[in-house]
């Protein structure tokens, strides 16, 4: 699905909500909420009275690696950016040129063979294209060291060009997001969730409203690129599968926090809707000819009008929805990307506060 619209260059977040003034949160963010066509406009910290007691919010624990790495091939710089590791001990990397301005631009992927001079002697070695759709992301395997380590002595997070400057690790680590054995992680982050404070997260709980921890690890989206997603590492725990289960048969709703969740939950739930405890890699793409079996909204970040993303939002909430939806971002001049604002898509027969949510705010607080 590609959205008739331009989103202006203007529109991109270039620095976290909390740079953006004194005394700010992560939570200094704009909430667009969408029930069916009906769209209303909010801050993020109304988020507690636009959801009920008993709703449930699935949410993603992984968390980002800093995954882009500098390296040669030659003497030519490039920028390794690391995806996803392989069960055989390869990694799935995306080979990218410095652009001059402290980020990265395309670069045509291979050939086989090609190796890449890492820090500290390290040697990476394309062997073959991830996927017959292209060549952009490669198996490669590296020698002279592990690569948990070397992204954590010489790593730092992947920014694209619309970003102002390089932030901490910290910047792109939600809430939520837990450390894993063997440093596990995302290769970009669960943005959707970054706007959660624990603050937030308290008053949500004291409202009623729970949350089913997942994990799925995330690979690299560069912005050039509007590929479908490539198959990723997922876990849905047996008590986060038991109370989505328990949520669903009490007629209450399973909201996903990011697409990230979305496809982690109907990797894990049969034809039959249940969904069960599973881990391993999902290679699926949640279209509206798939459908979703379990999640009934969704709270995502603004994506481009060209991404892959969009067939999963319209899967939840119908194309209506999303054009509206999109349409009103662009109108409201809404922030896009990692830092940027967030989009909650809920069933149209949803809300409290009257249709449009006008005395929400006050009524939080």
């Amino acid at each position: 699905m590609t959205l008739a619209l331009r989103v202006p260059e203007e529109l991109s977040a270039r620095v976290p909500a909390e740079q953006r003034g004194p005394g700010l949160d992560r939570d200094a963010v704009r909430l667009l909420v969408s029930r069916g066509t009906e769209v209303s406009h909010h801050a993020f910290p109304e988020l507690p009275c636009l959801l009920r007691a008993g709703d449930l919010l699935v949410v993603n624990t992984s968390p980002t690696l800093a995954a882009a790495v500098d390296g040669r091939i030659g003497h030519a710089r490039v920028v390794v950016h690391f995806s996803t590791r392989g069960d055989d001990g390869r990694w799935a990397v995306e080979l990218r040129e410095p652009d001059g301005r402290g980020t990265t631009r395309a670069r045509a992927g291979g050939p086989a063979g090609t190796e890449v001079r890492l820090p500290e002697g390290v040697r990476l070695t394309l062997e073959e294209p991830l996927s017959a759709r292209g060549e952009r992301l490669w198996w490669a395997r590296v020698a002279g060291a592990g690569v948990p380590g070397l992204l954590r002595e010489h790593g730092r997070p992947i920014r694209y060009s619309y970003t102002e400057r390089d932030q901490p690790l910290s910047a792109y680590q939600t809430v939520f997001a837990l450390p894993r054995p063997g440093g596990a992680g995302s290769a970009e982050m669960p943005s959707a969730a970054r706007p959660f404070t624990a603050r937030l997260v308290a008053e949500l709980v004291s409202r009623g409203v729970q949350f089913a921890p997942i994990t799925l690890h995330t690979g690299v989206a560069s912005a050039e690129a509007h590929e479908p997603p490539y198959p990723e590492r997922f876990a849905v725990p047996e008590a986060s599968a038991r109370l989505i289960n328990g949520v669903k048969a009490g007629g209450r709703r399973v909201v996903a926090v990011g697409t990230t969740a979305v496809r982690a939950v109907e990797s894990a739930a049969g034809a039959d809707g249940v969904v069960r405890a599973r881990e391993g890699w999902t290679d699926l793409v949640v279209t509206p000819e798939r459908g979703v079996r379990v999640v009934d909204g969704l709270l995502t970040g603004l994506h481009e009008p060209e991404a892959s993303h969009l067939l999963m939002l319209r899967a939840v909430a119908g194309t209506a929805a999303v054009e509206r939806g999109y349409e009103e971002a662009v109108r409201g001049l809404y922030l896009w990307h990692e830092f940027g604002d967030v989009h909650l898509l809920l069933p149209a027969e949803a809300g409290t506060g009257g249709p449009h949510g006008e005395h929400c705010f006050s009524n939080c607080r």
